[in-house]
């Protein structure tokens, strides 16, 4: 079965990003978004370290060890960027000032329940991070994940286990077999990796999935 790789997804998730957005991508696969934005398309990446106007990652051996995303890796800053106080960056995204928020998870809910900082494992180490302020500040929250565990169990689910971010904020989930939009009424498709069908992501979640007029990517 053929599945999108990462790269492959966050070019996914970019093309679904409006001129003129002001976007906060949370820290580890999300990051990669920045890298696949359209360079005619005008977007504003913050970070919740006191960055706004956050560009690609640095060509190897450019990097600025002072200039860094909230998960500590090297970025660059477009013509027009800035550096602000922390607290006013957390201020931003509490605000309702960011257009959209890119989150990874570890589970999302079909009503749009987002689990993402912590597994409930007695050994596992807590990152809630920004991701509640985002969550719940943002206008829209999309999540970007593999669909299935390492162990072959689905990261969309009826109802979320582990300790929640925030209740019924995510709207679109990115996959690496399909692109789902959840909330008040469930979970549908919005498309689906070439030679992946609405029976096999039914069969993968077991999941009821709708269909929102499904497409293919590739």
């Amino acid at each position: 079965m053929k599945r999108l790789d990462r790269d492959q997804m966050a070019a996914r998730v970019a093309r679904d990003i409006p001129e003129g957005s002001y976007v906060n991508l949370g820290i580890g696969l999300p990051t990669k978004v920045a890298d696949h934005l359209p360079r005619n398309r005008e977007i504003f990446l913050q970070s919740e370290n006191g960055l706004l106007g956050m560009g690609p990652a640095p060509a190897l051996g450019e990097e600025d060890p002072e200039l860094i995303n909230a998960g500590k890796q090297p970025v660059t800053l477009l013509s027009g960027g800035c550096y602000f106080h922390h607290a006013d960056s957390f201020a931003m995204m509490r605000g309702g000032h960011i257009d959209i928020c890119v989150l990874g998870a570890f589970q999302v809910s079909v009503n749009g329940d987002l689990a993402n900082w912590h597994t409930g494992e007695p050994d596992a180490i807590p990152a809630v991070g920004g991701a509640m302020d985002l969550a719940i500040g943002a206008r829209q929250t999309f999540v970007m994940m593999e669909l299935l565990t390492r162990r072959g169990q689905s990261k969309l689910v009826e109802t979320c286990t582990y300790p929640l971010t925030g209740l019924a904020c995510v709207s679109r989930v990115y996959t690496d077999l399909g692109i789902f939009s959840v909330g008040g009424g469930g979970a549908s498709v919005v498309e689906l990796v070439e030679g992946v069908s609405l029976d096999d992501l039914r069969q993968m979640t077991g999941l009821s999935l709708g269909r929102c007029g499904v497409a293919y990517t590739s």
